[in-house]
């Protein structure tokens, strides 16, 4: 029953991606109709999150992404790779934008996991766990789908540049956990939920800057890639995030992101068949820990207590035309969920048609 669960969602995926590919083709055939629109200034429609929105790497902006302008509709492929010392993160999905004023967007994110699950799946094995916790040693991925849409309200980001007023928008995401029995070892409340943000966003072409300010209503963990809410707090809360970019060409552009993270699973231990994290020091023998590669209890507690940092990237994207562009960053991530010091480079690619 899991397999074919798992055949369906592959498929499900494989459909959305040829229905976008499909999509791609259409839109192109009906240039000359003027459905089609790519009317935009390169690189202003920012690139795309990973949760599939318009914007930076890490944080929406209220832009509608890719290139169209209020006569059309644009839309694009993306791709999303970040490696991490104990994590690899796949994202991948697509984007519409329509009339310059609202946006749809899909995501699916994969994220197989590194050494510190596979001390909670050894641990878990040494206690006889019955349950199903969602970890096996060495195999274990996390997915998620993530489902969004944006709304432009008012003023222009690029072409009021006499004006102080951002370009504000609203969004939202529906994002779909499918790791439920992980997540209930982890603790967290949901492994689905919605959330809500708020965009403002302004060039200032005097100095060819973009500032960008977010404000996000969520109670997700770690992105939602370890549920919604927790032990330490279930109701959905507004969280802080910005970006500063700085056009040092026209198709190329630095800049610095952060995203601010909540806590509901900050110190949190895992729960393995109803056994909290000191029963489970209290249950397991000294002498396993040299098969876990521990010293003492103390690296063992430290292991199997979640926490969680808020984000900062440091991103460069270049765009040698309309059609594709690439975001390479070094995002500082710092302690995700079980992995402390989780730092690394990430690549992103954005196809528009």
């Amino acid at each position: 029953m899991k397999r074919n669960t798992k055949e369906l969602r592959s498929t499900t995926a494989r459909v959305l991606m040829a229905g976008a590919i499909m999509a791609a083709g259409a839109f192109s055939g009906t240039a000359n109709a003027g459905f089609y629109n790519d009317g935009k200034v390169l690189l202003t429609g920012g690139v795309v999150t990973i949760d599939g929105a318009g914007g930076g790497g890490i944080t929406p902006w209220a832009t509608i992404s890719g290139y169209g302008t209020r006569d059309g509709v644009n839309g694009g492929l993306h791709y999303t790779f970040a490696y991490l010392p104990n994590y690899s993160l796949n994202s991948y999905g697509a984007t519409f934008g329509f009339f310059d004023r609202f946006e749809l967007s899909y995501t699916r994110s994969t994220l197989p996991t590194g050494s510190t699950f596979d001390t909670v799946g050894l641990v878990a094995s040494l206690l006889t766990v019955t349950d199903n916790t969602g970890i096996a040693p060495f195999n274990t991925t996390i997915e998620m789908d993530v489902y969004g849409a944006k709304l432009r309200l008012f003023g222009d980001a690029v072409y009021t540049s006499d004006s102080w007023i951002p370009q504000v928008a609203i969004g939202g995401f529906y994002k779909d956990n499918k790791n439920q029995d992980l997540l209930h070892t982890l603790q967290a409340a949901d492994h689905k939920d919605w959330e809500a943000y708020v965009s403002a966003t302004k060039v200032f072409f005097p100095f060819s800057t973009l500032v960008n300010f977010t404000g996000r209503y969520t109670r997700a963990n770690q992105t939602g890639l370890t549920g919604f809410g927790g032990p330490r707090d279930d109701g959905r809360e507004f969280r802080f995030e910005m970006s500063i970019a700085q056009l040092v060409a026209k198709n190329t552009v630095f800049g610095i992101e952060y995203a601010q993270h909540g806590k509901a699973l900050d110190e949190v231990g895992v729960n393995l068949n109803g056994i909290n994290l000191e029963g489970i020091l209290a249950a397991l023998p000294l002498d396993v820990l040299d098969n876990l590669g521990l010293t003492n209890l103390e690296q063992l507690e430290d292991t199997l207590t979640q926490k969680e940092s808020d984000w900062v990237d440091l991103f460069f994207a270049y765009a040698p035309n309309k059609r594709i562009s690439f975001v390479l960053a070094y995002a500082i991530l710092g302690d995700i969920t079980l992995t402390p010091d989780q730092h690394g480079f990430y690549l992103s690619t954005h196809l528009t048609f």
